[in-house]
């Protein structure tokens, strides 16, 4: 299907879309890199580079930048532009189709620079199976000399050297969630394996639908959430939002509705503010906070989540607009 059937807009669609962090781990996965984003619309001079993240690994800049049409001269020269401007270390150009010249060129890069400096080229594909929502495929069309057998040496350092930094961090963070949520013995359960990424899910009984806890490193915030996804998210979200005073009474808190249309689902939050995840001796405060946030979001929202009915909604806005 068209990539703009989905997304309208580079920079007012896709673009928020990706940064995502569900979405940041898919492109890191094609390009076998874990990703942090840092910025989006980053200031390169009279420019605006579209996504700029960390390789967690190494620490150092990947820029991406979008094209929802097929490559063209002035894309590439942005590129250039903003890796020069930013001293990226890796560079990822995402388009709906390559040039042969632009796949050349950055193959001819790719040759010419260090191995401080790599480039890749990816296609962006969707694909729908009958009525599920539309999902993207990344297919590499370049990349670096040597990159595949250099990855399955990375990934065997890391297998035999253990885990370092970041992703180090991130997983142990988890494993103490896990830890609290088995000791609050709510109906979220601290079953889950930790991940080396910026947040867990749980599952709450129904698809398109999920618990959320995410710690925020740079904004210094921790996340509790119900997630909703899929092609009924509009009206999922307006149904529930229309029980939301009930909702907040048997909370004895206000949560934060995010429709979050530039990025294509939506999520009911509630925040804790001012705290430092990377702060191991801090853990046990935040941790107890997630526990009981994410177990009440769960509670509120289970049989709500259950009875939900999309034809039943009749919002100004219809099913999907």
């Amino acid at each position: 299907m068209e990539l703009r059937e989905i997304w309208t807009g580079e920079a007012t669609d896709f673009t928020p879309w990706l940064a995502h962090e569900e979405n940041l781990t898919v492109l890191g996965e094609a390009l076998g890199l874990e990703l942090e984003l840092e910025a989006q619309e980053k200031a390169v001079g009279p420019f605006s580079a579209d996504i700029l993240c960390k390789d967690i690994a190494s620490g150092t800049w990947v820029l991406v930048e979008n094209q929802l049409e097929r490559t063209d001269h002035k894309h590439l020269g942005q590129l250039l532009t903003y890796a020069s401007g930013l001293e990226a270390a890796t560079i990822v150009w995402i388009a709906k189709r390559f040039a042969d010249e632009h796949r050349a060129t950055l193959d001819w890069l790719n040759r010419i620079t260090d191995e401080t400096f790599r480039f890749f080229g990816l296609e962006v594909e969707l694909w729908r199976i009958g009525e599920s929502p539309a999902a993207p495929k990344f297919n590499i069309i370049s990349k670096p000399n040597d990159w595949s057998r250099s990855m399955a040496t990375a990934s065997r350092v890391i297998e035999e050297s253990g885990m370092s930094g970041i992703r180090l961090l991130q997983r142990d963070f988890w494993a103490s969630l896990n830890d609290e949520l088995n000791r609050q013995k709510g109906p979220v359960a601290g079953n889950r394996k930790p991940q080396p990424q910026p947040f867990m899910s749980y599952a709450i009984g129904r698809s398109s639908f999920s618990i959320g806890a995410t710690m925020m490193r740079p904004s210094r915030q921790i996340r509790a959430n119900l997630w909703i996804g899929g092609d009924h998210r509009n009206a999922f979200f307006g149904l529930l939002q229309e029980q939301q005073e009930a909702i907040n009474g048997e909370l004895g808190y206000r949560l934060i509705w995010e429709p979050l249309p530039e990025l294509r689902d939506s999520r009911i939050s509630v925040f804790l503010n001012d705290v430092d995840p990377e702060d191991r001796q801090d853990w046990s405060r935040q941790h107890a906070w997630l526990a009981k946030h994410v177990n009440d979001i769960y509670r509120a929202f289970f049989q709500r989540v259950r009875l939900l009915d999309a034809g039943a909604w009749g919002g100004a806005d219809g099913e999907e607009n």
